[in-house]
């Protein structure tokens, strides 16, 4: 290109990471050309990111129960101390978790049996979907017995006395609780649970296997380890018709089906940087909810933390693409019985990210949430703080991150409420009300509701705002 030409090229105004992009007048200079084609694989990488994260944080659980636990698809994970459960995405402190990753490429068809009495669980895929309930909100309805799973395009045929579901993907997460409050029996009930396979093959019997005290995530990788998760993890899964452009977009970042992952030095700058990107957003669309219907109260700092419809994450003329992002970002598992709609039945949850004025919760500072009296839940309630870059539980000297109905020396004041405190040291005379938080540290909450009652369905139980300081407050405007 001459001096002339150049002189004569027509200047564009080009946004962010464009903007050094040369222009020949409507065209980019071809020498340039590299410079927009970043851009491009840098957007396609984002929204990938974004897209995967349900996908890519069930495979990294399930690599963790394999490498780290030596767990196999018929063996169990019991999660029962705070300590078990510091890896896993937003955790119920209060209850035992019992979980298994089945991939049904190895095992072929399973049965799980299921012993009766309280438990919650249920069966999903690895995007996240459920496609079995069980326990009390299931068919078996608490009395327990076999649950037949097949994989995707086998027929699911119950035989006699026996629950029959298809499998939705190849891989499979089992999950439950136990609900019973005596810490023996919730132990025999985990310990009765059994899985096999069903077509003939040698499998070992049904292990409980504990974490015992060792360190672990269960959260998506960060930089190239989250696309080395997911090129893992679609070598043997399946994807829906609906997602072949993602597969698009994933072949134009390395990732194929039959093909290693090897990324050059453009490629691992650019899925890195996206990586860091990616998420920088899915925070944002986490914890500043904008759907929707999002506020359970107009007038507080509490959201309704699952933001989806439904399980099979299909809203009313589109995907809930955002939606899923934003509770797979924070939590893991969607069950129906977790937003239930039935006074009395599944549990109910609320997320607050900010204080009273707006904003985040600041692990240095000291904060008063109000609960009045007669907190809707049938069976319990409990507040819980979470890590807001782990999404984990707090990992604090207290090695406590939870107050709750079920705490037996819970202070409560003269007309049955309760103040909870959150701060790095305790107010004098309520440690037993007192989550210890880490200065340097952001925060969230989540209060949850088992066995949400009619006040809670009909809004006419109000729960206060995080306040900052360690007195209660009455509610002040929001700012903005």
């Amino acid at each position: 290109m001459t001096d002339t030409e150049l002189a004569g090229s027509r200047a564009r105004s080009l946004p962010g990471s464009l903007a050094g992009v040369r222009m020949d007048g409507e065209l980019p200079l071809r020498a340039d050309l590299g410079l927009v084609f970043n851009e491009l694989d840098f957007q396609l990488a984002t929204q990938a990111y974004l897209w995967a994260l349900p996908l890519v944080s069930f495979a990294q659980w399930q690599a963790q129960h394999r490498d780290l636990f030596g767990a196999t698809s018929y063996d169990l994970v019991h999660y029962a101390t705070y300590q078990d459960k510091l890896g896993i995405l937003t955790a119920n402190a209060t209850t035992p978790y019992t979980m298994a990753f089945i991939d049904l490429n190895k095992t072929g068809p399973v049965v799980i049996e299921l012993p009766p009495g309280p438990t919650a669980g249920g069966l999903s895929d690895f995007w996240q979907r459920e496609f079995g309930i069980l326990g009390e909100m299931g068919p078996d309805q608490g009395r327990g017995g076999r649950h037949l799973i097949v994989p995707p395009g086998q027929q699911a045929t119950a035989p006699d006395g026996c629950y029959a579901y298809q499998s939705t993907g190849m891989n499979v997460f089992f999950g439950f609780r136990t609900l019973d409050p005596d810490p023996k029996r919730a132990q025999s009930l985990s310990r009765a649970v059994r899985i096999t396979p069903v077509d003939g093959r040698a499998a070992p019997p049904t292990r409980i296997v504990s974490p015992m005290g060792r360190r672990w995530s269960g959260g998506p990788p960060r930089g190239l380890d989250y696309w080395a998760r997911l090129h893992d993890i679609y070598q043997h899964e399946l994807v829906d018709e609906r997602d072949r452009f993602y597969l698009a977009m994933l072949r134009q970042l390395g990732i194929e089906k039959g093909r290693p992952f090897t990324p050059g030095e453009r490629l691992t700058a650019i899925l890195t940087q996206a990586s860091a990107t990616g998420e920088l957003m899915a925070q944002a669309n986490s914890f500043a909810k904008r759907f929707d219907g999002s506020r359970h109260w107009p007038d507080r700092q509490w959201d309704l933390v699952l933001p989806m419809s439904n399980s099979a994450q299909r809203g009313d003329g589109y995907d809930e693409l955002l939606e899923r992002t934003s509770w797979f970002y924070e939590a893991v598992t969607f069950s129906e019985a977790m937003r239930s709609q039935t006074p009395g039945k599944g549990q109910a949850y609320l997320s607050a990210y900010t204080d009273a004025d707006g904003d985040w919760l600041d692990g240095g500072a000291s904060y008063t949430l109000h609960v009045p009296a007669s907190p809707p839940a049938k069976l319990f309630w409990s507040a819980t703080v979470y890590d807001a870059g782990s999404r984990c539980l707090i990992d604090n000297d207290q090695q406590r991150g939870d107050r709750g109905s079920r705490d037996d020396e819970l202070k409560r004041e003269a007309d049955g409420s309760v103040n909870l405190y959150f701060g790095p040291a305790a107010p004098a005379g309520r440690e037993s009300n007192w989550v210890q938080t880490i200065p340097g540290r952001h925060w969230f909450c989540y209060v949850r509701f088992y066995g949400p009652l009619e006040p809670y369905f009909d809004r006419s139980w109000k729960l206060g705002d995080i306040h900052p300081g360690v007195t209660p407050q009455p509610p002040r405007p929001r700012r903005g």
